[in-house]
């Protein structure tokens, strides 16, 4: 078979992800930043700033006809790329400007202020325009912005000021967080709307320019200082004070504007002392745009950790979770179901088989290393899915690993208790996945959540990374046994990177040293296995593609099997697409990204089957009854209990305070319910199928 021809837009990320890497180098080796190593840095920064604006230039010219084989969510992709390569953009001019001189900052900034006859020439040139009115305002706004990216003010460091009107909440990287009033300098205004800004404390991103006002010079200093000292400033002067002030202000201006814009009158110790300012700011910004550079450069963290990127992905929607998979999927014409079907003879959901469908049991981890001082862990687990190589296939399932203190890098999974094991505990789970690709296997992430004992700062980090490829180089699946896996540092798009460099420092010595060596590599102990044939007849009515633990495959069949009577036998024709009056359905899904509340639904569940009698187990029609009364009883009261806390990952207080309410009676008279909203009773096949 010809190997499968790449599109250009699959062939631009790689490039695109070849300029992170650079990027990446480029960002370490500028902070070793020295008068010899300065003119290589520039070179390579122009050179990588240039490469950036080709690839940009590319991606605007493709169109979906350019692509071999259909691409879905390609307008999205096209987004993302777009995005990412903006904020190449945005670092690589804020790294130019942090490796240049004072001398050379000082020079682009009197070459950068507008000359006193060059104002006057703009405005005549604009009075000439506004009478003539040929041009449309949009083309009058371009080269506002156009001019508004090089002039800016020379008594400022090159930095023009502005003022948040109003908060903003970075949503992606590259964002700049800001508050309402917050004092920011622009380091560039980009065409698209999106402005390059640096806050007081020098973290540098781009901001809405809608969001922003730009205040005067001497407006945005008092600003500043008024921040900067409010705690401590005396009371403010009568109004009529104010005003003597800010008339001799104005006179002090216009005294220097006669002898020729005053620029000259400022001494050279006080423009160069600006301008190292600014050049201090700079390049503290440069420094502090990724958070685990600073963390790795404080020695927190071994250098191979990076932000998670399951965990990033889990966190921008349904999209990568359970409760979307578990949902049916809708053929290309979306008038039938791909995944959904009932056998004529026996009334139940028809079995399908995917390609690939095993059991799966995380044993342990060897030799994590933990991270430094300063941090506080909150969460040690693995989080795994399909994965092709080039992006995610399935749903992305989380299990939480135990460790103890004496042994701290070695991490464990379904630990021995009292009572019934927490899913989220447990190691035992199920991989389906249907895709044919040759490179299919399971992308395993070791991760950390953790807090800042300095700053409060909540994040996740990858501790490492391993992929089992599932297939051999024949086609055949590989053999079902133990695996240990050597585990990688860095994202799981970079290659021949360590977790921590210093645990294998030194190991091309004798023989034995390597062999010793060896013992300390990170590694993930699993095992694969074939399910029994009960599990399996559970598993063949699951979706063709998803991952999730061994436990609750009952409940999810049963679901399926609700969903199937529902949507193949009770609706009054296929093309049907209203509303459908069913509580279930419309909540299952949910708590399936709710560890604690699939709990307690296993829990009453089992409960509920060892009343039952064998025959009626048996009886589907009984099962479904029962099934249906066990979770209206003990779980959607509580999906909607104002007393029960939204579930907040890795928080012990909100753990156990959901665990209080769910192990309370639900049926309790004192419960407080939330208001009742049409969503709660009612299943939307529109929205929530999958296409």
């Amino acid at each position: 078979m010809p190997p499968k021809r790449r599109g250009p837009l699959l062939n631009l990320q790689r490039e695109a992800d070849g300029l992170k890497t650079k990027l990446d180098r480029l960002m370490v080796d500028a902070k070793q930043l020295n008068e010899q190593t300065r003119a290589d840095l520039k070179q390579r920064c122009l050179e990588l700033l240039n490469a950036v604006e080709e690839t940009t230039k590319t991606l605007k010219t493709l169109t979906k006809a350019d692509e071999p084989a259909p691409v879905g969510r390609y307008d999205q992709l096209k987004r993302e790329e777009d995005t990412r390569l903006q904020a190449f953009h945005n670092q690589l001019h804020a790294l130019r400007l942090h490796l240049q001189t004072p001398e050379e900052s000082e020079a682009s900034d009197r070459t950068s202020a507008p000359s006193a006859s060059g104002d006057q020439e703009s405005e005549e040139e604009s009075e000439e325009e506004e009478e003539s009115g040929d041009e449309d305002e949009e083309e009058v706004d371009e080269e506002e912005e156009l001019e508004l990216d090089d002039a800016k003010d020379a008594g400022d460091g090159g930095m023009e000021r502005v003022v948040a009107l109003s908060s903003f909440k970075g949503e992606e990287e590259g964002d700049l967080t800001m508050e309402k009033g917050d004092v920011l300098r622009i380091v560039k205004k980009n065409r698209d709307g999106w402005w390059l800004a640096q806050d007081s404390q020098g973290n540098i991103g781009v901001v809405p320019k809608t969001y922003v006002k730009i205040q005067p010079l001497l407006e945005a200093k008092s600003v500043v200082a008024a921040s900067s000292t409010a705690a401590a400033a005396p009371p403010p002067p009568p109004p009529k004070e104010e005003e003597d002030e800010e008339g001799e202000e104005d006179e002090e201006e216009e005294e220097s504007e006669e002898d020729g814009g005053g620029g000259d009158d400022v001494p050279e110790e006080a423009k160069s002392k600006t301008s190292l300012s600014n050049w201090d700011t700079v390049r503290k910004a440069i420094t502090e745009i990724d958070a685990t550079d600073v963390l790795s450069a404080m020695g927190a963290i071994p250098a191979g950790f990076r932000p998670s990127t399951l965990s990033k992905l889990l966190e921008e929607g349904v999209t990568y979770r359970g409760s979307h998979y578990i949902q049916p999927e809708l053929s290309q014409s979306c008038l039938s179901f791909k995944d959904l079907f009932l056998d004529p003879d026996t009334g139940k959901v028809r079995s399908r088989s995917s390609r690939v469908c095993v059991s799966l049991s995380l044993w342990s981890c060897r030799m994590i290393p933990p991270p430094g001082v300063g941090l506080q862990v909150l969460s040690r687990h693995v989080r795994f899915c399909a994965f092709d190589g080039q992006k995610v296939l399935s749903n992305i399932y989380t299990v939480r690993a135990t460790h103890s203190s004496k042994n701290p890098k070695t991490w464990t999974f379904s630990p021995r208790m009292t009572g019934q094991l927490p899913s989220l505990l447990d190691g035992d789970c199920f991989f389906r996945c249907d895709s044919a690709s040759p490179n299919l296997g399971i992308l395993f992430e070791l991760g950390v959540t953790y807090i800042r004992n300095s700053t409060g700062e909540q994040g996740d980090l990858s501790c490492g990374w391993t992929f089992l490829k599932l297939h051999d180089a024949n086609g055949a699946l590989i053999p079902l046994r133990t695996y240990e896996l050597t585990l990688h540092g860095g994202t799981p798009y970079e290659t021949n990177v360590e977790v921590d460099p210093s645990l294998t420092k030194g190991a091309a010595g004798s023989v034995f040293q390597q062999m010793m060596m060896s013992r300390r590599v990170p590694k993930l102990i699993i095992k694969l296995r074939t399910p029994n044939n009960r599990t399996m007849s559970h598993l063949n009515v699951l979706p063709d593609t998803f991952v999730g633990s061994l436990c609750s495959v009952q409940l999810l069949a049963i679901f399926r099997q609700l969903l199937a009577d529902t949507l193949l036998l009770d609706r009054v024709t296929m093309q049907s697409a209203d509303l459908i009056c069913s509580s279930v359905l419309a909540t299952f899904p949910g708590i399936l990204d709710q560890s604690d509340l699939l709990d307690a639904l296993q829990h009453q569940w089992e409960n509920a089957e060892r009343l039952m009698k064998r025959s009626e187990k048996r009886d589907m029609s009984v099962v479904k009854r029962e099934f249906v009364r066990v979770y209206m009883d003990h779980v959607f009261p509580l999906l909607y209990s104002a007393d029960l806390p939204p579930p907040l990952w890795a928080d012990e207080d909100v753990a156990n305070q959901r665990a209080r309410n769910i192990f309370a009676n639900p049926k309790s008279s004192d419960l407080t319910h939330q208001a009742f909203d049409i969503s709660q009773v009612t299943y939307d096949l529109l929205s929530s199928a999958r296409h």
